[in-house]
């Protein structure tokens, strides 16, 4: 915030609102992978799908399916692909029945392919571990090959809804009135909260 304040001279007020604007976004995004997730608590329950506390994303023990779900198609690195596979391999190990899937909510396109990774530099795909779009997974799930489609079609209006229904407890960003009371330079209020335990920082001057 120091370097943006003078690099770019940004009122320090004007960075702080930015970074709680991020912040947010981001608990938003987190809620909206829960959304993409628990929502399957519900859609195909009766056909033994579910979203089990641990482990997994989502499974159905019945038809030996088990899902680990991603929100983009580069969401996981190098080493986190691998970790995932290894996992999944290890799955079809104990059963070669199963049937392991990354499913990715912003995939680069619709499908329903075989994930290849590369694991100590070799390029290893096995038919029982699909990498998938969220429509097709939709469709795995529903027989619908438009179902996503449709949720997408009728989320405003559920949540629009929902809205009308509820009080929304919006909380007035108090960030700038918290700093204030530790100094009415915001600068120096950020620096004695992130380093107040350091030596020094106890006499910290800043004009």
């Amino acid at each position: 915030m120091t370097f943006d304040s003078k690099v770019y001279s940004l009122d320090i007020a004007e960075i702080i609102d930015r970074e709680v604007g991020r912040q947010i976004d981001k608990s938003n995004t987190n809620r909206i992978g829960y959304f993409h997730q628990n929502i399957f608590n519900f859609i195909g329950r009766e056909d033994g799908w579910s979203v089990p506390e641990s482990g997994y994303d989502i499974v159905n023990m019945e038809k030996k399916v088990f899902v680990e779900m991603k929100n983009k198609h580069n969401t996981m690195n190098s080493s986190s692909s691998q970790k995932t596979y290894m996992r999944m391999l290890n799955t079809l190990t104990q059963d070669p029945d199963s049937l392991c899937i990354l499913v990715e909510v912003l995939a680069k396109s619709s499908q329903n392919i075989p994930w290849v990774v590369s694991l100590d530099g070799q390029q290893v795909n096995n038919e029982r571990i699909r990498r998938m779009s969220i429509d097709k997974f939709y469709e795995l799930i529903t027989g619908d090959k438009f179902a996503f489609r449709k949720l997408c079609e009728t989320l405003p209006l559920v949540l629009d809804d929902v809205m009308s229904d509820i009080k929304i407890n919006s909380n007035s960003n108090t960030v700038m009135e918290e700093l204030s009371q530790h100094s009415p330079v915001i600068l120096k209020s950020l620096y004695l909260l992130a380093f107040r335990k350091y030596e020094g920082f106890q006499n910290f001057n800043l004009q």
